[in-house]
């Protein structure tokens, strides 16, 4: 019988084991889903990948709406691919969670069931044709900013599935502006009409996509900005994020500026003028908490999102079914089921 370990071996073991993995993060070297990891490290990376993971597949609504209503069959084929391309966010975003030892349809059955969210910028409907360029200029514009640096978060899978993601959402981008730069330069009903969805979509895209404010000076209230402050350095302290949500939030308003200009449009903001001391665009401050409680948490259209997703989860039940029962049937093509092999 082996003599027991002496008292505090397992702290000192799981100490060592904190010091590397510090380390290796300090480093910028990659975590891999072998490595090992604090249980805090896992939950805040898996809880930043299943929102991820959930809102590029919600997201995908809003701007579906319009498929069968595009202008010409042009413009139906552009959004037609970058709704497929939402779709594969999804996909590849679900398999990085995967490495983490959860099962896609347990993070399917926590948004369909309400314990899980997805971002709150996609519970506001598209009224127009012109949201969809809106959505695509704007809020994809956000996303990049926000997930350019997760291309070099810490952990690799997330890291490695981002780079592909920021690809496709930097066109997405794109094709948002030239759908933007042809209604101004179109009628003037079409150039209101993009005035309009700008209008509806600034400060879901400004305050939605980066989140609360995680500096004193966010414009929250105190303990939300306590709150949000010290996530943000325990997450860019293990390489998850490399920059503050309001240093993000800065960049994309920046960016915009001078974009809007070139369209001819105004960004619904009053205070956004240059500041030539710090370097950057005055904006209004987010009101983080007071836009949550006009939002809410249970709103018509969040309830919508949510119900499309699982009647289209339930529609494809079949779908999931069929391929399970055809990869039970199919031989193994390591070599395990040819007699050959096992002689």
């Amino acid at each position: 019988m082996s003599a027991a370990a002496p008292a505090g071996t397992e702290t000192a073991g799981e100490d060592e084991m904190t010091a590397r993995f510090e380390a290796l993060v300090g480093a910028g070297e990659a975590v891999e889903p072998r490595d090992w990891m604090p249980d805090g490290y896992r939950r805040m990376v898996l809880r930043q990948l299943a929102q991820h993971a959930h809102s590029e597949i919600i997201g995908m609504q809003p701007e579906g709406a319009w498929l069968t209503r595009a202008p010409s069959l042009h413009r139906k084929s552009v959004l037609l691919a970058k709704v497929q391309d939402e779709a594969g966010h999804g996909l590849y975003l679900y398999s990085a969670a995967e490495t983490l030892g959860v099962d896609r349809a347990d993070l399917l059955d926590a948004l369909h069931e309400g314990r899980q969210r997805a971002s709150a910028t996609f519970n506001h409907p598209a009224l127009t044709w012109a949201d969809t360029g809106t959505i695509a200029w704007l809020t994809d514009g956000a996303a990049v900013i926000n997930q350019a640096p997760l291309c070099r978060t810490s952990y690799g899978p997330y890291a490695r599935a981002m780079r592909r993601v920021c690809q496709e959402e930097a066109f997405h981008v794109r094709q948002g502006y030239d759908l933007m730069r042809a209604l101004c330069e179109g009628t003037p009903a079409q150039k209101e009409m993009a005035q309009d969805a700008v209008n509806r979509w600034w400060l879901p895209a400004v305050a939605l996509m980066f989140g609360p404010p995680d500096t004193e000076a966010g414009g929250a209230d105190a303990r939300t900005a306590a709150v949000g402050a010290a996530v943000s350095r325990r997450a860019m302290a293990w390489g998850i994020k490399r920059h503050t949500n309001d240093e993000l939030r800065q960049r994309f308003v920046d960016s915009c500026v001078p974009q809007a200009e070139r369209l001819g449009l105004s960004l619904p903001d009053p205070a956004i003028r240059w500041n030539e001391e710090r370097g950057h665009h005055d904006f209004t401050p987010v009101d983080w908490d007071g836009y949550r409680r006009a939002l809410g948490e249970d709103t018509h259209w969040a309830r919508q999102r949510v119900a499309h997703r699982r009647a289209a989860h339930e529609d494809g039940a079949w779908v999931r079914e069929a391929a399970a029962a055809h990869a039970a049937r199919t031989p193994n093509t390591d070599g395990d089921d040819i007699p050959e092999a096992r002689a």
